[in-house]
């Protein structure tokens, strides 16, 4: 029963954070209504998207306060990368190429460039940086100042922008009911009133609320499941903590690929992972050990994390090649993407419940040989 409970809130929970991040979704395109294709996807619409990993990160952190708290945290940045990185990308393109708009999907090489080598710089960073048990401020703190280092870029590159005076989004989109969960979250909070500059900040800073209070409720239903099903909080925040705060992420890629903005779809994707990794990661450690000190891991969970680290990477180089090398991003591809993702669920799980099948401790032991070589770098 216990589990079952702990099931649905986590079902609830993402509900929550899918309307409310449905509500951000509208305020922040009308804030980004002069950003350029692909850079608003790499930057308002993937930090809205991914507000949800820094929340749940955040009570992982000063709910547990302790390693697994980290480790939680670690677990919901990490396992969205992931999701973003395979799940995203395969709804992308099963939604637009399956509803027969169209049989192909053209993604400027210079997003995928530009995006996929600076995740996978911010992984390498972040594998480099957790070495030792103890973590202090400063870890944080790097990884945010590579999170102000790539906005600032991206911000520069865009060049001047064109105000749009005739942009006439509402917040009820014209045909949408007020109903909570049956309607739009935007509907709700503003009524039928055309969105402006202060609405959409109202609307931004509500959604917000809502996205914190369902996260908090993400991060005791995770620790009440793995208790009950006698699996680390840890391996429960990979899979089901980094999926139900990835579901903003999935709507929005799939709400731009649907408009034709595949740029912006690819885009989100892989800027959220940069936020996850840098900002979602690094803001609550950098905060956590301002305030109580370093965090101490135990030999076992500081080597459950650099497995994961490692993994993150490769499935991020296998997946940025897969944008890059073929002309064209085919069906094809993405059940390739899903079958990959499903596998990463399985090794997490059986190694969640200590498997000792052959296989999963082949796979840990390569990705603790990996590493343990980049530890010995310093």
């Amino acid at each position: 029963m216990e589990i079952l409970s702990a099931f649905g809130l986590i079902c609830i929970t993402c509900i929550i954070i899918w309307r409310a991040c449905d509500g951000f979704e509208m305020a922040s395109d009308y804030l980004g209504r002069n950003m350029k294709d692909g850079i608003k996807g790499a930057t308002i619409n993937a930090i809205g998207s991914s507000l949800p990993e820094l929340f749940t990160t955040l009570f992982f952190l000063f709910v547990l306060k302790d390693k697994d708290g980290f480790s939680g945290g670690i677990g919901t940045t990490a396992g969205s990368a992931v999701f973003n990185a395979m799940i995203i990308p395969a709804v992308v393109i099963m939604a637009v190429i399956g509803k027969g708009i169209v049989d192909r999907i053209d993604v400027s090489k210079k997003v995928i460039k530009r995006d996929g080598i600076s995740l996978i710089l911010c992984e390498l960073v972040l594998i480099l940086l957790i070495t030792d048990t103890t973590l202090y401020w400063y870890h944080g703190f790097i990884l945010m100042l590579l999170y102000a280092i790539y906005i600032t870029y991206m911000l520069l590159s865009q060049g001047s922008g064109t105000i749009d005076n005739d942009y006439e989004a509402t917040a009820n989109g014209g045909n949408r009911t007020v109903a909570f969960f049956k309607g739009d979250f935007a509907t709700t909070v503003l009524g039928a009133k055309k969105i402006n500059l202060t609405r959409a900040w109202a609307l931004m800073l509500v959604s917000v609320f809502f996205i914190g209070i369902a996260c908090y409720w993400l991060v005791e239903a995770c620790e009440q499941f793995g208790n009950a099903i006698g699996m680390p909080v840890y391996f429960v925040s990979v899979v089901l903590a980094s999926a139900a705060t990835s579901v903003p992420d999935t709507i929005i890629s799939w709400k731009d690929a649907m408009k034709g903005n595949y740029d912006d779809a690819v885009a989100n994707a892989l800027g959220s992972n940069i936020f996850d990794i840098c900002f979602a990661l690094g803001f609550p450690l950098f905060l956590f050990t301002l305030i109580y000190g370093p965090i101490t891991m135990s030999p076992e969970t500081l080597e459950n994390v650099g497995q994961l680290r490692v993994l993150l990477l490769i499935i991020t180089i296998i997946a940025f090649f897969i944008y890059l090398v073929p002309k064209a991003i085919k069906k094809t591809h993405g059940y390739f993407l899903i079958t990959l993702y499903a596998l990463f669920v399985i090794y997490i799980v059986l190694k969640g419940v200590n498997s000792d099948l052959a296989v999963v401790t082949s796979i840990s032991d390569v990705l603790s040989g990996i590493s343990n070589f980049f530890s010995s770098l310093f």
